[in-house]
């Protein structure tokens, strides 16, 4: 781990461990080595450095907006933390082709499918890029959910920290069953990872996914 990692790597730990409590429920399911595709919902700006420093030394790279670049300081962590940048379409070919490299590298991504964040931790509907991501590589997901830091801005204000949870759910592999891959089967996809997620999230933010779990999924092979 070169020196500038390591410290972006304190530097965000320092951080969010001032600023939350963090309870990392499951984390013993992200396996040790080998390549992975982590795909997680979108609240805030705090999921991303808590994260990542928590699952180190594994090296993993997140799928950030490409617009996040044009903040100075940000950008240059980014670059430090070998960040992929996302352009704003259901599927960046270019952000695809780099993730499949980092993941025949035997490497990690962190993808957000809602690609914005909810602020109130409601899940949103899912953008199905992430979907040939992980049928191209044959990697294997595992979803992660956030809950609990929706008010943390208010709580630093009253200087109280906040109680900040991650669900680790279990890996398992996207299977086409021999079916063509059309727009529609992609999305039914990410609907079936999405309940995934969503089945990691108390109730109240299971948002548009908020349906009771899809029975027998077709497209889900765990690991």
């Amino acid at each position: 781990m070169s020196l500038s990692i390591r410290f972006v790597v304190l530097f965000f730990k320092t951080i969010t461990t001032l600023i939350c409590r963090i309870d990392s429920a499951g984390s013993e399911r992200v396996p040790a080595h080998g390549p992975l595709i982590i795909y997680t919902n979108h609240v805030n700006v705090l999921e991303i450095p808590i994260i990542f420093t928590r699952l180190q030394p594994r090296k993993m790279h997140g799928m950030v907006l490409a617009e996040r670049w044009n903040i100075p300081v940000l950008s240059w962590m980014l670059d430090v933390a070998q960040t992929i940048p996302l352009h704003r379409a259901e599927a960046d070919i270019g952000a695809i082709r780099k993730g499949l490299e980092v993941l025949k590298r035997g490497e990690m991504i962190i993808i957000s499918p809602e690609g914005t964040r909810s602020h109130d931790g409601k899940l949103q509907a899912a953008h199905p890029g992430v979907v040939l991501l992980a049928l191209h590589s044959q990697a294997p997901l595992l979803p992660v959910a956030y809950h609990g830091a929706e008010n943390w801005k208010v709580n630093i204000k009253n200087l109280r920290r906040t109680d900040f949870h991650m669900e680790f759910g279990h890996p398992f592999h996207l299977e086409t069953r021999g079916e063509k891959v059309t727009h529609t089967v992609r999305e039914k996809m990410m609907d079936e990872m999405m309940v995934q997620l969503a089945r990691l999230l108390p109730t109240e933010y299971r948002g548009y996914y908020a349906r009771a779990p899809a029975e027998g999924e077709k497209y889900l092979e765990f690991v």
